[in-house]
């Protein structure tokens, strides 16, 4: 049986629309209301008042594969304002960043500076602050076949304007890495029991060091039981089972061993591990957090650059590593 439809209009009638009214309200930008920049007595200051999950494409540089990669972020830019004035304009923080996106945007210190201040000039207001999350991608090869596939990380970077004029800036990677119970291991006559670990890393620094998403993620993958990859082999599971299964590691002893690489990075002035387990034999996660602010520098040691993935470490019988180019 075939409908008979009233026409699209009717239809539109029918479902609540109306005919325009009458518009007596200017429409021309200058003769409109500003309700946000009204001036009185508001009562307080607002900490912070912005947009948030503001999706744009942006551009990372990276020192391993691949080297320069396009990513979507997620921002969260907000500003102060003080209790005279009444709030702030919206679509200045959506013209700014898309002035920068046209430019093209990428994710390193210096940009973000630059992008606060202007933020900071077009708003009119001092204290600004910057929050962009994004996926970051780096390749990883099997142990064995050498077979290559893309894994990612979470890394977010803050940027914080006073009234003074200076800027602080804050790191943080989060990535995923494979624990095998220590206990487990004890215990049991064969096997243990292992899980994938989220290690996340937040850390106050002097100044981000250039190659600092590389630099968190190795303190993260060489102190875990084995590395998480995309793509094994046969040949390649065979040597990740087994390097799990000779670095027990429990949470705790993560966020010991990753603050221990922390603490002697010279750029690093205080920091935060957390460490969550996905546990296999439980309903239930394991987590473990510690925080540490340094009071005095220490010396740097040299970072070599050429084992990145210790599946194995000094503890393993297996004696191979994985070629990264910075």
């Amino acid at each position: 049986m075939n409908l008979k439809l009233p026409s699209k209009q009717e239809r539109h009638k029918l479902f609540g629309s109306v005919q325009p009214g009458e518009k007596l309200k200017p429409a021309i930008k200058d003769e409109m209301v500003d309700l946000q920049s009204q001036k009185n007595d508001f009562l307080f200051n607002i900490d912070s008042v912005g947009i948030s999950n503001v999706k744009i494409p942006v551009t990372i540089n990276s020192f391993i594969e691949p080297v320069k990669q396009g990513t979507i972020a997620a921002f969260t830019l907000t500003s102060s304002i003080p209790g005279n004035q009444k709030g702030t304009n919206m679509s200045r923080f959506i013209e700014q960043l898309e002035e920068y996106r046209l430019r093209g945007f990428t994710m390193e210190q210096e940009q973000l500076y630059q992008f606060v201040s202007d933020l900071s000039a077009r708003l009119g207001q001092k204290n600004v602050r910057v929050e962009v999350e994004f996926p970051w991608f780096y390749e990883r090869k099997g142990p064995s076949s050498e077979l290559s596939g893309l894994n990612h990380a979470t890394v977010r970077m803050t940027v914080q304007q006073d009234s003074d004029k200076n800027y602080k800036i804050s790191g943080e990677l989060s990535c995923a890495v494979t624990t095998l119970c220590p206990c487990s291991k004890e215990i049991s006559e064969y096997s243990a029991h292992n899980q994938r670990g989220i290690v996340k890393i937040s850390v106050d620094p002097t100044v981000l060091s250039e190659d600092w998403k590389e630099q968190l993620l190795y303190a993260a993958e060489s102190n875990a039981s084995a590395c998480i990859h995309p793509l094994l082999k046969r040949t390649d599971e065979k040597i990740v089972t087994e390097t799990a299964y000779e670095n027990p590691r429990f949470v705790e002893d993560m966020v010991r061993l990753v603050a221990a690489d922390l603490y002697e990075k010279e750029w690093i002035n205080g920091f935060t591990v957390e460490c969550r387990n996905e546990e296999s034999i439980h309903l239930h996660d394991a987590i473990a957090t510690l925080t540490y602010k340094k009071k005095i520098k220490v010396e740097q040691p040299d970072i070599k650059k050429s084992g990145w993935c210790h599946l194995v470490n000094k503890f393993s019988a297996i004696d191979f590593f994985y070629e990264i180019f910075f």
